[in-house]
């Protein structure tokens, strides 16, 4: 195991997985971020240099334990045995802690669940859609009339972002959320006394996540005008323009094709790893 440091091998490092797209776009997009700041703290992690059949983003240091939003890793590899060979590693994977692994690769889950049963620890699978926007140029004009009202997120609204989020709803994800908004691009949409109605942000592997609009503001446009907003200042940055979709979600489905977005073939998948020791918990 080789933890990259120097910035020449990580310039490199992009190069070589844009040549492996789209299964290596949740290791690219870290690894753009790493390159550019590093405004999240992570690090990346081969089995060797440079000929590498594995690859793994981490955060640099350690977190909660039951923090799985921010003690997350994405993956990219070339030789799945190699893959399971450096998962098992525990100078890898904090095998102690909750985790997620994201990845949009076949055997990513099999492999995870074999290793995960010998360490004791429970695998849950999620798999969505993933879009991209090849040409932002492309997006559909969005002029209205609400457009005075776009602001960024500010750390205030991380509660509320946090309640209306269906992955969210506790303390770990609501401080997730407010460093998300200290280090990435967002947008929102502010109503009259200057509170949130709509708005999207981005997260550490360059992804769009949580497009969302209250309720009682739908229908107005909003989710359209904060993705496209968003998009647009992503581009700008040099980023991608990339989001996943639970495959059961339609609407965000319909509104990401009407705005020109393509569809990968390949699922993504987040896996979520539990120590057994946790699962008894009530708190979990």
């Amino acid at each position: 195991m080789l933890v990259l440091k120097c910035s020449m091998k990580l310039q490199m490092l992009e190069k070589m997985l844009m040549q492996n797209f789209p299964e290596s776009r949740k290791v690219y997009g870290a690894l753009l971020n790493i390159n550019r700041g590093n405004p999240f703290r992570m690090e990346v992690v081969v089995d060797s240099w440079p000929d590498f059949k594995v690859v793994i983003t981490r955060r640099q240091m350690e977190m909660d334990d039951l923090d799985h939003y921010t003690n997350a890793y994405a993956v990219f590899y070339k030789d799945l045995q190699a893959y399971q060979e450096l998962l098992a590693n525990t100078d890898t994977i904090n095998w102690e802690q909750i985790f997620q692994i994201q990845g949009l690769q076949d055997g990513l889950y099999e492999v995870s669940n074999t290793v995960a049963t010998s360490k004791q620890v429970d695998v849950k699978l999620s798999s969505f859609q993933m879009f991209i926007l090849p040409d932002p140029d492309m997006l559909p004009d969005v002029r209205t009339q609400y457009v005075q009202s776009l602001a960024y997120l500010d750390v205030s609204h991380a509660s509320l972002l946090n309640e209306t989020w269906s992955r969210g709803g506790n303390e770990q994800c609501q401080r997730y959320i407010a460093n998300l908004i200290c280090c990435f691009p967002s947008i929102c949409v502010l109503d009259d006394n200057g509170h949130p109605v709509s708005w999207s942000l981005t997260d550490q592997f360059a992804t769009l996540i949580h497009t969302y609009t209250l309720s009682e503001h739908r229908r107005k446009g909003y989710n359209r005008l904060v993705a496209t907003m968003l998009a647009k200042k992503l581009q700008s940055q040099g980023f991608p323009v990339q989001g996943n979709i639970l495959e059961e979600n339609i609407p965000a489905i319909t509104l990401f094709k009407s705005m020109n977005c393509q569809f990968l073939p390949c699922r993504f998948l987040r896996l979520i790893h539990t120590p057994f020791r946790f699962l008894a918990s009530p708190d979990l």
